[in-house]
């Protein structure tokens, strides 16, 4: 992988005996899914080749703008040199308009995944919403064909997105709020879901069909035609990392606590490979960006004063797992600067665990490279194509 001198040591985790023992059939749940887009759907879906991993896979563009966050608030004007650059570089597009109409045109309607869970430290920025808005408008988007996204209301609205988008933008979100149960798909198409043999602990009825599927989210299976997804530079106490593939698998579905009931039945990195190679999903999402000027430690997927920092960056990409191989080992350097492991071998169960076996790190990073066993992007080393950029004083 390509890099300058501000590179990290390479760190490799458990590869070889999860690849051999679980299989393509495996990862998707063993079984045909309802992974079909209805004919009512509003937009054509387009092929994978323009969706995940996209057009330039291995290819990730990392943005370093040290003015960015002053005084903990991410600034606008140096975002927006970041994505103009980012863009141009991503595409080699001679100007970022150029860019943005690579990937949309008018007449599309676009979803923008936002992540609003480490409210209020380390969230998609609305500095960056708006560039992105600033940049679909360019391409020829209407405002009013623009929505910004997340599955639960009350956390978009507690991170203040509905007081901080641009003009003329909708926004929507799956559902109202948080369950243990998921099982209720109002808010989610009932005929497009990836059915795998897998239950929530203690919340699930073995006898319920309901609890091997997990459906696609109207906004995304109905609503819009492309996707851009912007996750936030985190760890996660279950997936190791929470970056451009888990703001999808558990961003776009339902029923996904089933994923990370606990330390012992912690199915993070299959699931999340499973989900994002639904069809709906690859061919939708056209674009990531990687918001890491507040970045996230330990603690993830919230944000606490003492596990964040400011790491002033983005990350531009087509490809979900050479972005998140490369956020991954970002994470990894800040936890070893601190006296941390690095995710992969990093794993705690709290002595307070209650019954359903909360309150437990167990990582599980490896959904990374399952991805990529999919097809859904590079995670070799040796075959991203890393570009280092910085900008300002």
């Amino acid at each position: 992988m390509p890099d300058t001198d501000n590179g990290i040591d390479r760190r490799e985790f458990v590869r070889s005996s999860l690849l051999s023992a679980l299989g393509a059939s495996a990862l998707l749940g063993g079984c045909s899914s309802a992974d079909v887009t209805k004919s009512t759907s509003p937009k054509k879906i387009v092929t994978p080749n323009t969706g995940i991993p996209g057009p330039f896979p291995g290819r990730v563009i990392e943005v370093h703008h040290p003015g960015s966050v002053k005084r903990r608030k991410v600034q606008r004007e140096p975002v927006a040199e970041m994505v103009d650059r980012g863009m141009r570089d991503l595409t080699g597009a001679p100007d970022s308009t150029a860019a943005w109409k690579m990937f949309f045109e008018p007449g599309d309607v676009v979803g923008v995944k936002v992540n609003p869970v480490g409210k209020p430290k380390a969230i998609s920025s609305f500095e960056l919403v708006h560039e992105v808005v600033d940049g679909l408008v360019r391409a020829g988007v209407r405002p009013m064909d623009i929505v910004i996204f997340d599955r639960y209301r009350k956390q978009f609205m507690d991170a203040k997105y509905h007081e901080n988008l641009p003009d003329g933008v909708r926004w929507d979100a799956s559902v109202e709020d948080y369950d243990n149960v998921q099982l209720d798909i109002d808010g989610y198409d009932p005929e497009v879901y990836k059915e795998m043999d897998l239950a929530a602990v203690n919340h699930h009825d073995p006898n319920d069909d309901r609890i091997r599927r997990s459906h696609l989210s109207w906004i995304v299976s109905r609503d819009v035609n492309k996707i851009v997804n912007l996750p936030v530079l985190k760890d996660h106490g279950s997936a190791g990392v929470t970056l451009a593939l888990k703001n999808m698998s558990h961003g776009f579905v339902n029923n996904v606590a089933r994923s990370h009931g606990s330390a012992t039945t912690n199915a993070c990195n299959t699931f999340i490979p499973a989900i994002v190679s639904m069809p709906e999903i690859r061919s939708k999402v056209m674009l990531h960006i990687l918001d890491g000027t507040t970045a996230v430690f330990e603690g993830g997927p919230g944000a606490s004063m003492l596990t964040t920092w400011n790491n002033r960056t983005m990350h531009f990409a087509t490809d979900p797992v050479a972005m998140d191989k490369v956020g991954m080992e970002l994470v990894d350097k800040k936890r070893i600067d601190k006296g941390l492991q690095v995710v992969a071998k990093s794993h705690w169960i709290s002595p307070t665990n209650d019954e359903a076996g909360r309150f437990h790190s167990y990582r599980q990073p490896q959904h990374i490279e399952l991805a990529a066993a999919l097809g859904l992007g590079v995670f070799k080393d040796e075959e991203i194509d890393l570009k280092r950029v910085k900008l300002g004083t």
